[in-house]
């Protein structure tokens, strides 16, 4: 199957010095950039902790936790934020400050982009808007201003997914696993090279348990929403395509599977990954997806298991 033809049939199932990582994780810590040291440490280990929001949550918790299982130490320190001025071009968006949670509605847009500039950059550096603001209490986020962001590798979304080197990329082997709500990425040595916290389908909608593959990548896809697919849609709705873009109901990526309707892909509510319910297909945040999608290749083997 091609990258268009992927895009086309998507059907969801849906800067200071740190202390030591470890003192940082117990109890509540005192010092408001501790946490996000720690989620920076951990995110560009790449080991995911969702949403950096400064607080160490459950989903940090767990990443920290594989870090130590993988990796036997805990994750380097690095300062925990950097600076980022924000360009002319960057306040031009475009933006859809108004979207509709009706996915017919959805459709009439012309894209699905972000809804504010402070939305966006958020995103790019993995972040909740909150904690911007936050960092930056008294920033007005427009064009020229320098503000202090976590210090992560920003979030580029590519004009389209790379074509895979079949003999050149690795193999690898994608695991969802439902009872954590979390997915690795392993080598053929077993060592795990990508953890991040997922949403995996719900009681009406369970995850598929079983070996699958990988079939292909779409970067940016729109989404064909069928609601004979979704057991909570209103049966009066048609079928619609809704436009592309980061608020899309699949972010900006999709991996399609060897199971019909089924794929790995993103969000439109990064910070309510690992927290919430999907309807069958696994969600990651959109930078965890861009991710998981350099890692893979048609063919990639992707097991779910309890």
């Amino acid at each position: 199957m091609t990258m268009t033809a992927v895009a086309l049939v998507l059907t969801l199932g849906l800067v200071q010095s740190t202390p030591p990582v470890a003192k940082a994780t117990t109890g509540k810590d005192p010092d408001p950039q501790a946490g996000l040291a720690v989620q920076v440490a951990l995110d560009r280990a790449g080991f995911s902790p969702g949403a950096l929001d400064g607080a160490i949550g459950e989903n940090t918790k767990k990443a920290l936790t594989a870090y130590r299982a993988a990796n036997g130490d805990e994750p380097p320190r690095v300062d925990p934020v950097q600076t980022y001025t924000i360009t002319e071009q960057d306040a031009a968006g475009p933006f859809e400050p108004e979207i509709p949670s009706d996915l017919v509605d959805q459709a009439k847009l012309e894209s699905l982009a972000y809804r504010t500039l402070l939305e966006a950059i958020a995103e790019r550096f993995h972040s909740t808007p909150a904690l911007l603001q936050r960092l930056n209490p008294d920033a007005r986020f427009a064009a020229g201003e320098t503000i202090t962001v976590p210090n992560v590798d920003p979030m580029i979304i590519p004009a389209k997914a790379a074509t895979p080197d079949a003999k050149g990329q690795p193999d690898v082997t994608v695991t969802v696993q439902k009872s954590t709500s979390a997915l690795t990425v392993t080598d053929t040595a077993g060592k795990v090279i990508m953890y991040a916290p997922v949403t995996t389908g719900s009681e009406k909608d369970p995850l598929p348990i079983g070996d699958w593959k990988v079939n292909g990548v779409a970067i940016n896809p729109p989404f064909r929403y069928n609601p004979d697919l979704f057991w909570d849609a209103d049966p009066s709705q048609t079928k619609a395509l809704i436009p592309p873009g980061p608020n899309n109901p699949v972010g900006v990526v999709w991996i399609d599977i060897s199971k019909e309707h089924y794929g790995l892909h993103g969000t439109p509510e990064p910070a309510a990954i690992g927290r919430t319910e999907s309807h069958g297909c696994v969600r990651l945040t959109n930078w965890d997806a861009l991710r998981l999608a350099s890692l893979v290749k048609p063919g990639t083997v992707v097991v779910f298991k309890e």
